[in-house]
């Protein structure tokens, strides 16, 4: 029985991947033209500042800042702070999210589960305000969502499950997670007690019985299968 869905949203919903490409693209040219620093050292820059960020932070939510990070970065290198860290943050979120597109199926997937009587919530590694910029770019609607900001741990931490499964308001086998990632969004839930199928349209074979999607069209119809198997 399936009575909720949670959905990953990076790189399950939409190309986080591409619409990342973009927005550095942007921060780049930002960098050159107002910073004068080039493509090739300023990779290496926030290369370096993300590694140095993750060292001393861990893996908390705050890591995902991107205006920590350029804080950081321009710090470092004793450039101004003034105005460029707001600029940089504005310019890379705001390139993401015009570049983010629901993969092929996603909405419609959506909005069949929703006519089935199902609840649907986020499941994500990031900040809560940026994750529901994403979703309003993707045009979707969640009943609820758990950031890493609010559970206080990243995925596959348990804590971070059984927020999901308190938000969700049912028992954690009749739950289902969605997302890309075998680790976070599959092994995790799944030792959580909830069901779970790995988003993987371009990937192949799994180790041990992981239920695979390639097809968002098709998700309806593996949730209705669920809900009848009791």
């Amino acid at each position: 029985m399936v009575r909720t869905v949670i959905f990953d949203i990076d790189n399950t919903l939409y190309s986080y991947d591409r619409a990342h490409q973009a927005a550095f693209g942007a921060l780049e040219g930002y960098a050159a033209a107002k910073l004068s620093i080039g493509q090739e050292l300023f990779a290496r820059l926030h290369k370096e500042a993300e590694q140095e960020l993750r060292a001393y932070m861990g893996e908390v939510s705050a890591v995902h800042n991107r205006t920590i990070r350029y804080q950081y970065l321009l710090e470092k290198q004793g450039l101004p702070l003034y105005p460029h860290v707001l600029e940089m943050s504005r310019l890379y979120w705001g390139t993401l999210l015009k570049a983010a597109e629901p993969f092929p199926g996603v909405q419609e997937a959506f909005g069949e589960l929703k006519r089935m009587g199902l609840r649907i919530g986020a499941g994500t590694d990031m900040t809560a305000y940026v994750q529901f910029e994403k979703l309003a770019a993707l045009g979707l609607r969640v009943d609820f969502l758990v950031s890493s900001e609010e559970a206080g741990a990243e995925k596959p931490s348990p804590a971070f499950f059984a927020r999901c499964v308190e938000k969700a308001g049912c028992p954690a086998g009749e739950c289902l997670f969605v997302g890309d990632s075998l680790n976070k969004d599959v092994y995790g839930p799944r030792d959580a007690g909830m069901k779970a199928v790995w988003y993987c349209p371009q990937k192949g074979g799994a180790a041990g019985k992981v239920l695979q999607l390639a097809d968002f069209q098709k998700l309806p119809g593996m949730v209705e299968k669920m809900r009848q198997d009791r």
